[in-house]
């Protein structure tokens, strides 16, 4: 079995880039939700941006963005994805994906098989949909360090490419794997020693557990 992909998300200084990089990470994920800890403006994507040009993958994360945001912060990041976090429905993430021509991922909180089933509605319209923990009513929607029942996505075979997120460190991550058979694992918190701050050490750890996976 191929090495499960991975994607640190919530990238916002050079220091935490080149530790993703240095580890072999093959995605970054760049937030633009102000209220997220983890959150970069325009500006400080493109900083980014141009320091990961041609060695790691740039990935936008957005919640319910209106198209002036996500046009500023494609142009600016160059991304070459689009994150969807928020309540995005399948016509609207279709909709996206046509006017910027890159992929489209969409996060699915998952507390039940039925949240799993709702994957299958994206399938024409995302290139990868990633299964994440549904966080409490109110809190942010992603970046909580929690998990969910593993099982509900094991051995997933849905219709569209899938990622699994939600509580992944480098202790556990391994096992995730193992269980699940995910193509891409996704963490944010589980690399951090406080919100919002990386630890290159544990960015390390993280990809080399999946590597041995």
């Amino acid at each position: 079995m191929p090495t499960a992909a991975i994607k640190i998300c919530g990238i916002s200084t050079p220091e935490a880039l080149e530790a993703a990089i240095r580890a072999r990470a093959d995605h970054i994920g760049l937030v633009f939700f102000p209220k997220s800890p983890r959150a970069v403006t325009s500006a400080d994507a493109a900083l980014l941006s141009a320091r990961a040009e041609g060695r790691i993958n740039r990935v936008g994360l957005f919640v319910d963005p209106d198209d002036a945001l996500l046009a500023e912060a494609v142009a600016a990041a160059r991304l070459d994805a689009i994150q969807l976090h928020g309540a995005e429905t399948p016509e609207r993430a279709a909709q996206l994906r046509s006017r910027f021509g890159i992929p489209v991922w969409k996060a699915l909180s998952v507390a039940s098989a039925a949240d799993v089933e709702r994957a299958s509605a994206y399938a024409q319209a995302v290139d990868l949909v990633l299964f994440d923990a549904r966080t409490p009513k109110g809190a942010l929607p992603g970046g909580m360090g929690l998990a969910f029942d593993w099982n509900l996505v094991a051995n997933w075979k849905g219709p569209v490419a899938w990622g699994l997120a939600g509580g992944l460190e480098p202790g556990n991550v391994a096992e995730a794997i193992r269980r699940t058979k995910t193509p891409l694992v996704d963490t944010s918190s589980g690399v951090e020693i406080a919100p919002g701050v990386k630890d290159a050490d544990r960015i390390a750890a993280f990809c080399a557990a999946v590597a041995g996976a």
